[in-house]
């Protein structure tokens, strides 16, 4: 007879540990000092989705931790080789690409000797266990760590949906209230399932819960509702294509919890059980109804500092892009493209949304006879303060530049600007401490006919020039001091040089603020971060692929050729000289009376040839008589350089009018002349004429008896506009007629 306790051969080798092994539904793992798996249950083949046995090659982090998790497990191995005990929580994915929560416990393996030999992990997947209220802290403080990380609407949202389904649910609908409305923003459910047309509403339809419906009566009593078993119960449905839906999936049960914070109800988090998945138990119960709401305080916590970042990013975007040109004009023999990004939040450094904003600007600003300014510029630090800052000195220089000055007196002049927009501040003794901002900034001046640029540069890095695939930096001799730090009774002369270049046909520049470069290293990487040549060559190297390709083209792919998150605002400009040349005609002509009708001969055969309408070109010849003749009558009597007269004190006192009768005597000797410069563009024609005098014209108001006086009057009132602007000999005089229109 056998005693009780006895086992038959049967049992024993029934009993024997791979059998127990097999059975047990948690998931063992074992693996040797260097982490490489040796052994795992088919309980862990189906939690981790990793079919057969594993071959020893295989390590503890090729079970699908995630990545952001692999220190957690490089704590449990250092730990449990110490001959520790490990427990914790791993975020994993799935063979199937499904994330769940995975709750993992580590004992040493130890040899007969007592020495350990490898690692032994008991894992299972975490609320579906007996020891719910253990891992309940555990996932919530995971669900806390995803949801914190989180600034957008739509992440926090997809972020939610990712931890419960199919973790903790078949399907997921998360809806918000938007304008006393109740939009559907989230619809997740398991294995990739698609709800049919005509039954769920999708995402961005407007969902209504008849009354009597449990997630209606949660939204109005502002607490989390169970449906248990629906078999049980019943409940209006909102359509008959949701109800007809309930029924092929098999719905079990429900639990709808209110999004509330501050007071007021931000949406519903609508969780269901179906028999789309093979479950322990298909039915929620209390527990999980609190746990539930537990999650929904803090997802409506998370979503509602969304909200708000949401609404405070945006309202400082449109403060500082209604600062930026809306829109860039189009200019003959250019191409321009650009961009503006705002910096990425600092949200881990507590800094919110004043990192959004900054001081980057660009600007084109069509000048005199077809030529562009061009400026890129970069006010130091960030926030509403810097916007501010930026969006003064870009419209003082808009004006600045109407004079048509070259660009070092068009820097020197915003250098006593940015000194002007200064805060004043004083120290306890009442001296003056103003501290100008730290401004870098470059303009250019752009002649597409000529192809000649002119620029001078403050402090700002040099633009990137693209001629037949290379790259270089273009060559800048003279870099001069950002804006606002010249020193004391240094003229600002010394400071802004002016240089020229020619640029070759279809040759690009690319100007950027500093935010193209200096970029915040990926989340989860690791290695060192590069320099700012390792970056400038990075962007080189991806523009060169696509030098030839659209300006639109080149500005993507500037925007995105360095790796990281945009760590400071980013202004860029694309401008791109076209490869056929543009429609000129230019003759300089002795500056005698008869010499008005040859004038007005060659402008007329050039509107011929240009094939300009005859009513435009008539109306052309028509100013070009009236411009031609006062420069013939007020000639200067010698040819003289401008800036040979320039001189320390006062400007020299030139009378104002252009238009002063009795100059007739002065025009005499064959050696003053004048230069007519017709140029054609796509919508139209400019005309300048250049002489030697150094006064600037003006409209004067002529009597009913004078003889003169309306020359510029009839320029004022015909031309779309007309303008003068020095030049190192003189003054140049321009109109602008359209060819088309009236």
């Amino acid at each position: 007879m056998k005693r009780w306790g006895d086992l038959s051969q049967d049992t024993a080798d029934h009993l024997t540990a791979g059998s127990v092994l097999d059975q047990a539904e948690m998931a063992v793992v074992v693996t040797d000092r260097f982490s490489n798996v040796l052994y795992w249950n088919p309980f862990a083949e189906q939690l981790f989705g990793a079919p057969g046995g594993p071959s020893g090659r295989e390590s503890l982090l090729s079970l699908g931790i995630m990545k952001k998790d692999h220190p957690l497990a490089v704590e449990l191995a250092r730990h449990v080789l110490r001959g520790g005990v490990w427990e914790g929580t791993f975020d994993v994915v799935r063979g199937d690409g499904t994330m769940i929560y995975v709750r993992a416990q580590a004992v040493p393996l130890r040899h007969q000797s007592g020495s350990v030999t490898g690692i032994v992990v008991t894992a299972r997947e975490a609320m579906r266990s007996n020891e719910r209220e253990k891992d309940r802290f555990g996932l919530l403080e995971r669900i806390g760590e995803r949801l914190a990380g989180s600034l957008y609407v739509e992440e926090t949202l997809n972020r939610v949906a990712e931890m419960l389904v199919p973790q903790f649910a078949d399907h997921c609908f998360i809806e918000l209230v938007e304008n006393d409305r109740l939009v559907r923003k989230v619809s997740t459910h398991v294995n990739g399932w698609t709800p049919p047309p005509d039954t769920w509403k999708a995402v961005g339809e407007e969902i209504k819960y008849p009354p009597g419906h449990y997630a209606d009566t949660a939204q109005r009593r502002q607490e989390t509702i169970l449906v248990e078993d629906f078999s049980q119960v019943s409940y209006p449905s909102p359509s008959e294509g949701a109800a007809r839906i309930c029924g092929e999936v098999g719905m079990t049960s429900a639990i709808v919890a209110p999004l509330c914070a501050r007071g007021e109800t931000l949406g519903l988090m609508y969780l269901g059980l179906s028999n789309l998945t093979d479950r322990r138990s298909p039915h929620y119960d209390a527990f999980d109804r609190d746990f539930v709401g537990a999650i929904a305080t803090r997802v409506a916590v998370a979503v509602d500092n969304a909200l708000l970042f949401e609404e405070e990013r945006h309202t400082a975007e449109s403060f500082q892009k209604h600062l930026l040109p809306r829109e860039v004009p189009t200019l003959d023999g250019l191409e321009i493209a650009h961009r503006y990004f705002p910096a990425a939040p600092l949200a881990s450094h507590g800094q919110g949304i004043q990192t959004q904003v900054g001081g980057d600007w660009y600007d084109v600003i069509p000048l005199s006879a077809g030529r562009v300014g061009i400026v890129i510029g970069d006010v130091e630090g960030r926030g509403a303060k810097a916007a501010a800052v930026m969006g003064q000195l870009r419209a003082a220089l808009r004006a600045f530049a109407q004079d048509d000055k070259p660009p070092a007196d068009i820097l020197a002049r915003l250098d006593e600007w940015t000194r002007v927009v200064a805060h004043p501040e004083r120290d306890d003794f009442g001296e003056d401490i103003t501290n100008p901002p730290l401004v870098t900034c470059q303009y250019l001046v752009y002649d597409a006919w000529s192809r000649q640029l002119s620029f001078a540069n403050a402090g700002h890095a040099p633009p990137l020039l693209i001629v037949d695939g290379t790259i270089t930096e273009l060559d800048i001799t003279e870099v001069g001091q950002p804006l606002g730090v010249r020193a004391k009774g240094v003229h600002a002369d010394l400071v802004y040089k002016e240089e020229t270049r020619t640029l070759p046909p279809g040759a690009t520049l690319l100007l950027y603020t500093d935010g193209l470069l200096d970029r915040r290293p990926p989340r989860d990487t690791e290695g060192p971060v590069l320099s700012d040549d390792e970056t400038l060559r990075i962007l080189c190297d991806k523009l060169a692929k696509i030098s030839e390709e659209s300006v639109e083209r080149i500005a993507d792919t500037a925007t995105v050729a360095v790796p990281g998150e945009i760590d400071d605002d980013m202004a860029i400009l694309v401008v791109r000289s076209v490869g056929t040349e543009l429609e000129i005609e230019e003759r300089t002509f002795p500056a005698q009376p008869i010499m008005v009708s040859e004038a007005r001969r060659m402008a007329l055969e050039a509107f011929k040839d240009w094939l300009v309408p005859e009513e435009r070109a008539e109306l052309a010849c028509l100013l070009v008589s009236e411009v031609v003749t006062n420069v013939v009558l007020h000639a200067a009597s010698a040819n003289m350089p401008r800036r040979e007269l320039a001189l320390d004190g006062p400007p020299l006192p030139f009378d104002e009018s252009w238009e002063i009768p009795g100059f007739e005597e002065e025009i005499a000797g064959g050696d003053k002349e004048f230069t007519l410069r017709l140029r054609r563009g796509k919508k139209s024609i400019w005309v300048e004429v250049f002489d030697q005098d150094l006064r600037l014209p003006r409209i004067r108001s002529a009597g009913e008896n004078d003889e003169g006086g309306r020359g510029l009057y009839l320029v004022d009132q015909l031309a779309k506009r007309w303008g003068s602007r020095p030049t190192r000999e003189g003054k140049a005089v321009w109109f602008e007629i359209p060819i088309g229109g009236r």
